[in-house]
């Protein structure tokens, strides 16, 4: 039981440590230029988790995660690529629209990485998925009108959908290394998209004269973008994919209430509805779940996993229990059972598409 409240707060917190990126982003993009600031996200993320996957190897000297290989190098520069993009588009949004409507925009990315998985990986929608689509589109559009008599858009939240976009294709890729080293994956991301970015950052000419803005920028980073991940795996590894993706749903209306009380902004009639539509969509998505057969060929390969999830029941010559890594075979088979939608980071192993979001 202690086990199970303490999977809670890891997701709990895991929302909180992501709410805090746009608001104290757009109080440092005061001195912090956008495409340095994204740099500069994923800079910290990386260095961070570099330190916690040291330190864990020191305390767990046996292999228990499986590392990354040349087998899943397309999906790993495709979720670079992306993540290099993805950030610079929200931090250019976040200069041009309110840090509130920023956190609520973000939840646009449940929508484009469900339709890409859907067009792409043929991956089923369930009826409540499909309603939290239309809902979260709906109120996408209503934050995005700047001018209800002309029907214009914002910039800012054109920049800001573009992001979730980016960070939608880039979920279907991550998607794909699900089953490997989380923390490796976490620090690729950190140090590949940081690095990407820096050198669009010095090719644009951005500069920053403010060092501690820079190392403020790292540790927003490293606890946004690094550690919430960090604890959202762990919380899910104890409580599955659909209780933790629906504690975590909550991550942006924190978001809302930080970046209202720190900009005291006073919230427009649109916002409010916009944002009582969002809350109705988001519930729609942390409870999706739907069932339908799969055919699953058979595959050899290396990652996380325990004998107690009724996918693995292969033999060890000597008794292994708990979780492990080494390289088995999964026969092929044909099966049916319910699926919950992830909106976070889920590295689980799961035989159906898992979604990921930002960072």
């Amino acid at each position: 039981m202690v086990k199970h409240y303490k999977a809670i707060f890891y997701a709990i917190l895991a929302a909180a440590l992501y709410a805090i990126s746009a608001p104290i982003s757009k109080l440092l993009l005061k001195e912090v230029p956008p495409t340095m600031m994204a740099s500069f996200l994923y800079l910290g993320a990386g260095l961070g988790m570099s330190f916690v996957d040291m330190i864990k190897q020191r305390k767990f000297a046996e292999k228990i995660e499986a590392r990354l290989t040349k087998q899943e190098l397309p999906y790993t520069i495709g979720m670079v690529a992306l993540d290099i993009a993805a950030p610079i588009f929200l931090m250019l949004g976040l200069t041009m629209t309110s840090a509130a409507n920023v956190s609520l925009l973000n939840n646009f990315e449940i929508v484009a990485t469900s339709i890409i998985a859907l067009l792409i990986f043929k991956e089923p929608i369930g009826k409540r998925l499909w309603g939290a689509i239309f809902l979260i589109t709906i109120s996408s559009i209503i934050l995005s009108v700047e001018d209800l008599s002309s029907f214009s858009f914002s910039f800012g939240s054109i920049f800001v959908l573009l992001a979730s976009v980016c960070w939608g294709m880039e979920n279907n890729c991550t998607s794909k290394l699900s089953v490997k080293d989380p923390l490796q994956v976490v620090i690729i991301k950190g140090f590949g998209s940081g690095i990407g970015s820096l050198i669009i950052a010095l090719a644009l000419g951005e500069k920053v004269s403010n060092i501690s803005y820079t190392i403020a920028a790292l540790i927003l980073g490293f606890f946004a973008y690094g550690l919430s991940i960090f604890f959202y795996i762990y919380a899910q590894r104890d409580l599955g994919a659909a209780k933790t993706s629906a504690y975590y749903a909550i991550s942006p209306f924190i978001g809302v209430g930080l970046s209202l009380t720190i900009f005291n902004e006073i919230p427009t009639t649109s916002f409010i509805i916009a944002l009582s539509i969002m809350i109705i969509g988001m519930y729609f998505a942390s409870t999706e779940g739907h069932r339908h057969r799969h055919h699953h060929i058979a595959i050899t390969h290396d990652h996380f996993h325990s004998h107690d999830d009724g996918q693995h029941n292969h033999i060890h010559d000597k008794t292994v229990k708990g979780n492990h890594t080494h390289i088995h075979t999964h026969e092929e088979y044909t099966h049916s059972h319910k699926h919950s939608l992830d909106i976070h980071h889920s590295h689980a192993h799961k035989d159906e598409i898992l979604y990921y979001t930002n960072p």
